[in-house]
This record gives structure tokens, C-alpha cells and sequence, in this order.
């Protein structure tokens, strides 16, 4: 194996102002040791396997140009601190287009992953498929995927950064296959290449930014944050020797923050509606931000859809990673509830333990919504916490509004605090059903028992958090 030495400055950007593969990996990785090629480096080019005439040429031209044998190189460095496997394209190699050689690198290069207990970051930057090796091309994507899902299985973190292009099946495998998407500003990140769209498409299709705005992102990075955010990341899916985390015992749920109302619990049910809703009471973001040091989020539900209302992520408390679902007070999509579900069964693959908060009045209930799947999301969310290896500790912070909330919640580790409820129905929803007029909310509220210590009472939540 070839070490390249740390702090070895990056190399000049190639011809079409792309960083080369090296100057990449000197940008975020310390250390870095290359694989040995599968294909075994060096030697003659051939036309390859449809033997398509002047292929072997272009790839001799292709190594002079790059010093490289194929589109990728393979190898292990530290990002952040954290050992990783790192998997990074070459675009001057070809466009960066998957071959067969390109699948023998990647294939190793995740096999030394699940051998060493090695999380893999992918740094993207490729065309697609190699159309001058025909068919036997196009099926690297199936042995790609098929690595990928081997090591997604033995636990271990992928984290991908989509560079300008990344396009064809290298996004549909390394790249959205992944757990956790960054991308560069400005980056084509797209099936479809740019000389193969529609001419009349929108060019802001095939963007980063709209990739994020669409759910399919988590984070579109600059150049220059890109080595701390990976950084953290990998910090964060793996434990300090770089192995995927440990559950241990599950997350203590955040002390209240409480400033909703006077000191101790609501005397009637009106009034604990009245505190829960009050513009005063803390919501997500507050906890998340006093209950963690340092936290990243992933974003979207990898279907087309964001939900403002939802965070999802992972922080450290205390040494330690938790993942996170929160709502934020409003009714929650059904992207809310996909991505909820995403961040929950990642965590559970990795070892990781699940704090939730509850805050919502319930599930959006309008016509997109329902359009957009609502009781599938909300049925596969309650199914993702019920399925969860790992402990899943839940809060309610504000509003439980029915099922949309419930869906969050953990059924055996659910804790309240002082300023909520957590109600069958919302108390006007529950007088209209019974043709009660506005006047008798208030009095529904108390019959529906949802303060904090009724909660208690019937068992439905282990206890009330104090600050």
C-alpha cells in the first residue's frame, strides 16, 4: 500500500476546475493509505469486454492525464479524528464512469470496511455507467448495491458527499443509497445526466439545493466546512475506536425548561390545554439545544418531501450518541413521520439509543396530506418504534394530539412535563363529535383526563420531568 503523508498540500485543480481525487482526499482525510487495486494497478489497456474500438487508448490517455489507473481510489484515512474507508472519484478519469474495474475497486473497498469495522465515506463525482463496456458497466450497480446493503447489515455508518456531477448510477447507489447525503453547493445531483434531460426540464431539477428542498439531501456544505461537518458526523455514527455505537441503556429524557405558566402541575384539563399551547412554553429546538453539546441533522424523507415541523438527528450528550425525532408544535406532515421513521430504523441499525419529543397537534389532516400518504407514514412510523432493537425514550413537551403523536411515542419509556397534554382527541374535536357547543371545551377537556399526573395515573406516561 502506497501512505500518502499527512498535510501534504492539495494538488492544482485539473483542466475543468474540478478538484482531482487526491486534492479531495488531502482536504478532508488525514493519512490516507491506498487500497491495492483489485485490478491489480498498471499494465496494458485493453478495448475492454464488447471490445469497443480506441477504449483502450482512451483509458491509457485517461491514466496520463491523472495519474490514476481507473475513475476511483480506495483507501483508509482519518476524517475528524475518526478512521474511515474512504471511496473517492476521479471525474478527468473518464467522467468519473463506473466500469468493471471501478466495481472490483469498490467491492474492496467495502469489504476492507466490514473486515476492519470501518465506517465508508463516499465523495462523489461521476457520469454514470461506462457505455464502452456495454451491459457488464451498467451491472456494477447491482454489485455496488449488493456491497452496500453488506455493509449497511454488519452495522457501519455510509456517509456520502455528492461533488459536481454526480449523476446515473452513481448517485442511485453510493450516493442516495447512503445514510446521510452532503452535497456541494452548485453540484448536479441527478439520474439523469445533463445531455440526456428533457430540453425543455428545469435545470434547478438536477441542483443540490433543490435536491435538499426535496427531501433527497441532507445538507448541501461548502468546500471549506465540508472536512468539520464530516468530521462530526463520523464522530457521531461511530464510537471512538470508529466502531458503530453501542445502545447501552437508554437516553435520560431533558429536564422541563418550563415558562409556560405558574409553578407546579395544571389544576383542570383546560387549563393543562391552555399551558400547552401557550406562545410562552419551550418547544424542540430549546430542548435540543439545551440537552446536547453538539448535534447534526439529517433532512427529508428521501421521497420527494420535508416537514419543517420535524427535526431528526443525532447529538452527544455526556459522551454519548442519541438519536433524535422531534416535532416542533405544528401538525406533522407525512414526510414528518417518513423522515422520523428513516432516523429511527438508521439508529437502530447502528446501535444507537432514541430520545422523541412529542409536540403537535396531531397529524396534518388537509388534502395533500392525505394525498401524500398520511396513514401509510403514520402506520410505518408506529411500526419503526415498535420494530426498534434499541431503547426509545420519548418526551412530551406540549401538544400530544392523538395519533400523530402517539406515533412518536415510546410505549414503555414515555415522560411528561409540567406544561403539556396528551389527549384521545383535541378537546373541540371531541365536543363537536359529541354535538356539544363551544361552550362545554373546557368542561370536555377535564373528561378526557389529559394533564400531566392523569397521564401518570393511567399509566400511560412513567413520570412528570421537573427543571
Amino acid at each position: 500500500m502506497a501512505e500518502r503523508p499527512a498535510g501534504e498540500g492539495p494538488r492544482p485543480t485539473g483542466p475543468d476546475g474540478r478538484l482531482p481525487a487526491r486534492a479531495v482526499i488531502d482536504a478532508v482525510a488525514d493519512g490516507f493509505t491506498e487500497l491495492p487495486g483489485a485490478d491489480g494497478a498498471g499494465g496494458a489497456y485493453g478495448d475492454g469486454p464488447i471490445v469497443w474500438e480506441g477504449y483502450g487508448r482512451a483509458l491509457a490517455r485517461a491514466h496520463e492525464r491523472t495519474g490514476e489507473h481507473e475513475s476511483v481510489v480506495c483507501g483508509t484515512g482519518t476524517v475528524g479524528g475518526v478512521p474511515a474507508v474512504l471511496i473517492v472519484f476521479e471525474f478527468a478519469f473518464l467522467g468519473g464512469s463506473l466500469g468493471q474495474r471501478t466495481g472490483d475497486r469498490i467491492e474492496a473497498a467495502h469489504r476492507h470496511a466490514r473486515r476492519e469495522r470501518l465506517p465508508v465515506v463516499s465523495l462523489t463525482a461521476t457520469g454514470g455507467s461506462r457505455m464502452q463496456e456495454g451491459m457488464r458497466a451498467l451491472v456494477q450497480l447491482q454489485r455496488v448495491a449488493r456491497q452496500s446493503a453488506l455493509t449497511r447489515a454488519a452495522g457501519l455508518p455510509q456517509i456520502a458527499v455528492v461533488r459536481d456531477p454526480t449523476t446515473g448510477g452513481g448517485w442511485a447507489t453510493l450516493g442516495a443509497g447512503s445514510d446521510v447525503v452532503l452535497a456541494l453547493p452548485g453540484a448536479q445531483v441527478a439520474f439523469a445526466g445533463s445531455r440526456v434531460r428533457p430540453p425543455d426540464a428545469d435545470p434547478a431539477a438536477y441542483g443540490a439545493e433543490e435536491k435538499l428542498a426535496a427531501g433527497q439531501v441532507d445538507r448541501v456544505v461548502a468546500p471549506k466546512e465540508l472536512p468539520g461537518v464530516l468530521g462530526r458526523w463520523l464522530s457521531l455514527l461511530s464510537s471512538p475506536d470508529g466502531s458503530p455505537g453501542t445502545a447501552g441503556g437508554p437516553a435520560e429524557p431533558p429536564r422541563a425548561l418550563g415558562g409556560a405558566g405558574a409553578p407546579g402541575l395544571p389544576e383542570t384539563g383546560w387549563e393543562a390545554v391552555e399551558r400547552a399551547r401557550s406562545a410562552r412554553r419551550p418547544r424542540a429546538d430549546a430542548y435540543l439545544d439545551a440537552h446536547f453539546e453538539v448535534r447534526e441533522e439529517i433532512s427529508g424523507d428521501r421521497c420527494g418531501g420535508t416537514d419543517p415541523g420535524v427535526r431528526c438527528g443525532f447529538g452527544r450528550r455526556d459522551g454519548r450518541t442519541i438519536a433524535y425525532a422531534a416535532q416542533c408544535g405544528t401538525p406533522t406532515l407525512p414526510a414528518g413521520f417518513r423522515t422520523a421513521t428513516r432516523l429511527i430504523r438508521l439508529a437502530d441499525r447502528l446501535g444507537i439509543p432514541v430520545l422523541t419529543l412529542v409536540d403537535t397537534p396531531g397529524a396534518a389532516n388537509d388534502e395533500a396530506a392525505e394525498r401524500s400518504g398520511a396513514g401509510a407514514a403514520i402506520a410505518d412510523l408506529f411500526a419503526a418504534v415498535a420494530e426498534a432493537r434499541v431503547p426509545v425514550t420519548t418526551l412530551v413537551v406540549g401538544e400530544g394530539g392523538s395519533g400523530g403523536a402517539l406515533a412518536l411515542a415510546s410505549p414503555e419509556n414515555t415522560w411528561v412535563t409540567p406544561d403539556c397534554y396528551f389527549s384521545v382527541i383535541a378537546p373541540e374535536s371531541a365536543a363537536a363529535i359529541l354535538k356539544r357547543g363551544p361552550e362545554h371545551v373546557r368542561e370536555t377537556a377535564g373528561e378526557l383526563r389529559l394533564r400531566p399526573q392523569d397521564l401518570v395515573d393511567l399509566g400511560v406516561a412513567r413520570g412528570i420531568v421537573r427543571p
